[in-house]
């Protein structure tokens, strides 16, 4: 349904205060693309020529962008490595810090902003779904008014905020209870008071945007508009239902569509929020990604959007990808222009300089500078945020503190197999084998697993102890667990679909069930990469003619991630969620005082 119908006035706040808290904060060198300002930068009414501290206007203006993306409800510090960032120390060495959390970030922010009258918060997508349960069991409506807190001016839809349809995006966007659960506290929700963007996904039936293209924030005389995008992938990466009557377009046309609208408006500074995402050559949030060249150390899709949208844009704020850059890329005209993202969960947000001239309306591109800053846990937390996270956690707390099973040490998510990919998988075919006693394995997607499992308590709950809430965190998507059939030669085409067609850039390996064995060569190309004749399922080969009961959920059931064969498995049985499959696999097999151990990880024979 078009969330295109508003059920009351835009309720826009005036910043009439802030908290402005004093506390050290970690500054870190990410990459700069800065260089002088014109010679007439330091002229006019305003001696200084920048900031937002003097009482006259000189031609140039700094515009601060403070940005973060990928949020994905994590109100509360993010477990294990899920909550940290890796640093790179000037002897090239790195180090591990402790990151994220909504008090904390709310802090950053309000600090960051201090003495900036021209300040502006964005977001690039995913603030909500697939949110640990403080919020997913809430639908994510303690996160809308986390960011209202937050003061957030506008974000991009991302593909997560599909997870539960344009109708539910739309509630988030405008308010009202929830359809069938009604309302969690005696206040009806009052939505957003930021503008989701969503310039790219159209309503079929009318062709026109669910919700606004773009907005323009004012101030002063100063005007930057922003324009929001999510990836035109989406409906690959979303269940079916949450994308039914939605058209997702190109980014770039639809950018450069709008730019252009902007230009005719007379808004000639324009920032792109983009939910799509790139690859950067290291994994340290402050790596310097444009040396030896302008962005020489990112890969993946953002660099050919950016290389593409038109040089009327002058930076974009990216997400999807979970990692953190700070990049020039040139634009179409061979300029550099400033290409960020800020990780996930709340760990990083990015601080970026525009510097806006007063004669033109541009962005002097020349002078932009940007760098990603650590969200650090040693500055106080923000108290109206600590009494939004309490008030929720009551409400949570009869569900979520309930235990669930026992663990003997961390069990990650990391790596090509990783151990919870294992143990999900181990979860998945023990229910279908209650389901269904010819069922042969599990395949579960990885996109599917959102957070580790910790060893160490996250509550009152005692170490090694794995609660309701922390398996939610795991697995919050509320998928079933289907069982369909399958051909052998179905199978090995399953297995190669993860790394070919529209895996073969970015590889997506599904975890496995035990008894299921291949190797995968990474020196090989496309579906080459998994070796044929190497696939087992409890030591024998796969025969392509005979019959395999699999179960997975129902996301990958249905063919997403772009495994289009899982979609054409025949003889399907719908049974509980993931999650209580999850739960129940747990129950069973642990104890308080015999916990389940990590497993090896040791299914999957990786050649490089």
């Amino acid at each position: 349904m078009p969330a295109t119908a508003q059920s009351h006035q835009p309720r826009r706040r005036r910043r009439t205060s802030r908290l402005f808290v004093a506390a050290a904060t970690v500054v870190t060198a990410g990459a700069l693309a800065a260089a002088a300002l014109p010679a007439s930068a330091s002229t006019g009414a305003d001696a200084r020529g920048h900031g937002g501290h003097g009482k006259g206007h000189g031609r140039y203006q700094d515009v601060q962008l403070l940005s973060f993306n990928d949020l994905h409800g994590n109100l509360e510090p993010p477990a294990g490595s899920s909550g940290r960032v890796t640093e790179v120390q000037p002897d090239g060495t790195t180090k591990t810090i402790d990151a994220g959390g909504i008090e904390y970030l709310a802090t950053h922010l309000r600090e960051a902003r201090e003495g900036n009258r021209y300040s502006i918060t964005a977001a690039g997508g995913d603030m909500v779904g697939a949110s640990p349960l403080l919020s997913g069991l809430f639908h994510d409506e303690p996160t809308i008014e986390a960011l209202n807190k937050l003061d957030l001016d506008v974000t991009s839809v991302g593909n997560h905020e599909f997870d539960e349809g344009a109708r539910e995006l739309a509630r988030l966007q405008n308010g009202g209870c929830h359809p069938t659960e009604g309302c969690y506290t005696d206040k009806e929700f009052e939505g957003a008071d930021f503008p989701y963007l969503a310039a790219n996904v159209l309503d079929e039936k009318t062709g026109k945007p669910i919700l606004k293209p773009y907005w323009v924030w004012k101030q002063r005389g100063v005007k930057v508009g922003f324009i929001g995008v999510t990836l035109e992938g989406t409906p690959n990466i979303v269940s079916a239902e949450g994308v039914k009557g939605l058209q997702f377009k190109d980014e770039v046309e639809t950018i450069n569509k709008y730019a252009k609208e902007l230009q005719r408006q007379g808004v000639k500074s324009i920032v792109a929020l983009i939910h799509e995402g790139g690859f950067p050559a290291s994994s340290s949030y402050n790596y310097d990604c444009d040396s030896p060249g302008a962005g020489d150390g990112i890969s993946g899709p953002i660099v050919d959007i950016a290389k593409n949208i038109t040089p009327q844009v002058d930076a974009l704020v990216t997400g999807h990808t979970h990692n953190a850059y700070v990049c020039t890329i040139p634009d179409p005209a061979g300029n550099p222009r400033m290409v960020t993202s800020a990780s996930s969960f709340g760990r990083l947000y990015t601080d970026t300089t525009l510097t806006y001239d007063r004669a033109t309306g541009d962005i002097a591109r020349t002078s932009v500078k940007s760098a990603n800053h650590v969200v650090t846990r040693d500055v106080p937390k923000a108290p109206d945020m600590t009494r939004l996270i309490d008030r929720w956690s009551t409400l949570a707390a009869p569900i979520g503190n309930r235990p669930i099973g026992y663990v003997s040490a961390d069990i990650d998510r990391n790596g090509t197999e990783s151990p919870l990919g294992d143990l999900i998988a181990d979860a998945q075919f023990a229910y279908g084998k209650t389901q269904d006693p010819e069922t042969d394995l599990a395949l579960m997607n990885p996109g599917g697993i959102r957070a580790p499992l910790t060893y160490a308590a996250s509550g009152a709950e005692g170490d090694g102890v794995v609660t309701y809430a922390e398996g939610f965190t795991v697995q919050p998507f509320a998928n079933t667990v289907n069982l369909r059939d399958y051909t052998g030669a179905q199978l090995i085409q399953v297995l190669k679909e993860q790394v070919s067609g529209p895996n073969e850039a970015s590889p997506k390996i599904l975890q496995i069930s035990s008894g299921l064995t291949y190797t995968l060569d990474l020196t090989k190309s496309g579906a080459d990469r998994v070796v044929t004749d190497s696939i087992r399922l409890n030591g024998a080969p796969i025969d392509p003619t005979a019959t395999y009961r699999v179960a997975s959920n129902s996301f990958l059931a249905g063919g997403g991630d772009g495994f289009t064969t899982l979609g054409e498995g025949t003889n399907e049985l719908v049974g509980a969620d993931d999650l209580a499959a999850f739960e129940q696999y747990l129950t069973a097999n642990s104890s308080a005082t015999d916990p389940i151990t990590p497993p090896a990880a040791d299914r999957i024979t990786v050649v490089q």
